[in-house]
């Protein structure tokens, strides 16, 4: 495990590894004298998980909640840390859409993910969330939904007006009730357009159920065929 964690590419290596500082200053004591150097520059870099940046720098902050067998993947070298966006697009049939479903499957262009869920050994930290909407230009054709336009939510009144809520691993990531409003970031040249950067980003674990609902308190001038796109944005671990 030692020359796993000193040659490991994470800031925040001893949270990976179960490794604090008083733990390695026993391990130092039987080490090599190239090894104690390493271990004291390890130490010394415990906590400076802001050296990394994005959603890989939230990531490292999580290590210590991780799955135990993410954990030891990641720590063996056969999971690594990848940009992701899990999206889903789903209509606007209802005052409540529910963007993904235990009956859902992959298909390109509509979801990226099967059955509400991450597959086995990937778990997500979600730094950031896009909420888009469009009209399928054919609903005749089944093909339409996926060249949809999606643009600002502000675009139509009733959906800019709604709530969301974000839930995972059976616990409420996001608060019910939260303004749809926070997506409608055309007037913010920082921001692209739809996106709601998290200030507390969230671990969603892998296997487990990801509900991400939006409640509508009106159809009011919704166009009949208007489509919702949500894409979560964040790190992942793959293979």
């Amino acid at each position: 495990m030692l020359g796993e964690f000193l040659n490991s590419e994470y800031n925040n290596a001893g949270e990976l590894y179960g490794l604090d500082a008083v733990k390695l200053s026993r391990i130092a004591h039987s080490a090599s004298p190239i090894e104690k150097a390493q271990i004291v520059k390890k130490i010394a870099q415990q906590g400076q998980v802001q050296v990394s940046r994005g959603s890989r720098r939230d990531m490292e902050k999580h290590f210590g909640v991780l799955p135990n067998h993410i954990k030891d993947e990641l720590g063996k070298g056969n999971l690594r840390l990848s940009d992701y966006i899990i999206y889903s697009i789903k209509p606007i049939n209802s005052k409540t859409i529910k963007m993904f479903e235990p009956q859902d499957d992959k298909e390109v262009g509509v979801r990226n993910i099967s059955n509400a869920k991450l597959p086995k050994n990937m778990v997500m930290v979600v730094s950031g969330i896009f909420l888009l909407t469009g009209e399928n230009p054919d609903v005749n054709n089944t093909e339409a939904r996926k060249a949809i336009k999606f643009e600002s939510v502000s675009t139509v009144n009733a959906i800019c007006n709604g709530e969301f809520s974000f839930k995972a691993n059976r616990k409420q990531l996001i608060p019910e009730n939260q303004a749809i409003r926070c997506f409608a970031t055309d007037n913010n040249n920082m921001l692209p357009m739809g996106y709601y950067p998290l200030d507390n980003p969230r671990l969603v674990n892998d296997d487990e159920l990801i509900e991400f609902t939006i409640e509508l308190g009106t159809q009011f001038k919704i166009p009949e065929n208007q489509w919702l796109y949500v894409g979560l944005v964040g790190t992942v671990t793959t293979p």
